[in-house]
C-alpha cells in the first residue's frame, strides 16, 4: 500500500503547489474561521478542492479528513483515509513568506503509511512510505542522533519554555520556530534540527504526514506524555507532539511534566 500511494501523494502535492502559488498571498481573499480557529484564504479552499478531487478519484474507497472540509464523521467507517492540510501555515502564506506547506498523508488502521509535505516556494518535497524510508527531493533523510545538551536545537513556540511544563528547571535548549507544524517535523526528519515540541492539543492534519517522515528518517515521535500517536480519532486531535532522535526524545520526555490526555 505505501509504495502504491506514495507517488499519488507526491504528484498531488506538486499539483496543489501550482494551485496555491497561482494566488498572491497578501492579495488572496482572507477571513477568520468561527470560534477563533484561525484564518483561511481562497487559496486554502482551492487547494482543498483540487486535492479532494485528485485523491478521492484515484482512491474512491478511502475516507477523508481535511482542515478545510466539514468533518461529517463518515471517515470513521473507513480503515484507510487521507489526512490533509491544504495550506499549513496560512498566516505565513498571507504574509507572503515561504514557510507554508501542503501536507498529505494516508492512514490505515490509525497509523500513517504514506506522506508528502511540499513547500512550493522553497521547492522542497518531503516524502515517506512506511518501511521504505523518507526523502527530500529524492535524497534519503536521517534524523539527528545527538544526546540532549544545551546546544540541542529544538523547534517550538515560546510557551513551551514556561516553567509549569517541566518537572524541575526549564531545560537549557537552543529554541527555534517555524510557523508550519508540518515543516517543523520535516526539518527534524531532515536532521536540520534535533527535535520539535508542541505542548498544545494539535490537529491530526498538522501532524500526520510529518510523523511518518520523522520515524522513517530514524527519529522518534509520540504525544507529549510519550504515548504512541493514533490517527483517525473521533475528535481528530493529539495530546501535543514530541519528535526527536531517540536520545533527545528520551531526555525531553524525562523532564516534561505529564499532562492529562
Amino acid at each position: 500500500m505505501p509504495a502504491a500511494d506514495l507517488p499519488l501523494l507526491m504528484d498531488a502535492a506538486r499539483v496543489a503547489g501550482r494551485v496555491a502559488t497561482s494566488f498572491t498571498g497578501p492579495a488572496a481573499a482572507r477571513w477568520d474561521k468561527p470560534d477563533g480557529a484561525g484564518p483561511v484564504t481562497e487559496a486554502d479552499l482551492a487547494v482543498n478542492d483540487v486535492l479532494c478531487q485528485t485523491l478521492r478519484t484515484a482512491r474512491p474507497g478511502y475516507g477523508w479528513l481535511s482542515e478545510e472540509t466539514e468533518d461529517a464523521g463518515d471517515r470513521l467507517n473507513h480503515d484507510t483515509l487521507f489526512i490533509v492540510d491544504p495550506i499549513d501555515g496560512t498566516r505565513s502564506f498571507v504574509e507572503g513568506a515561504r514557510t507554508w506547506a501542503i501536507s498529505i498523508a494516508v492512514a490505515h488502521l490509525g497509523q500513517i503509511t504514506a506522506a508528502a509535505i511540499y513547500l512550493p516556494l522553497r521547492d522542497k518535497l518531503y516524502a515517506a512510505g512506511k518501511g521504505i524510508g523518507a526523502t527530500l527531493n529524492g535524497a534519503a533523510l536521517r534524523a539527528a542522533t545527538a544526546p540532549m545538551t544545551g546546544a540541542s536545537t529544538v523547534l517550538g513556540a515560546r510557551p513551551m519554555m514556561a516553567p509549569e511544563h517541566w518537572k524541575g528547571a526549564v531545560p537549557d535548549l537552543d529554541r527555534h520556530y517555524r510557523p508550519s507544524l508540518a515543516y517543523r517535523l520535516s526539518l527534524v526528519g531532515e536532521g536540520k534540527f534535533d527535535g520539535m515540541l508542541t505542548l498544545r492539543r494539535s490537529w491530526e492534519w498538522d501532524i500526520a504526514a510529518g510523523a511518518l517522515i520523522v520515524t522513517e528518517a530514524g527519529g522518534t515521535i509520540t504525544d507529549r506524555n510519550g504515548a504512541p500517536l493514533q490517527f483517525n480519532n473521533p475528535h481528530p486531535t493529539l495530546n501535543g507532539v514530541l519528535a526527536a532522535g531517540r536520545a533527545l526524545h528520551s531526555g525531553l520526555l524525562d523532564q516534561l511534566r505529564p499532562h492529562p490526555a
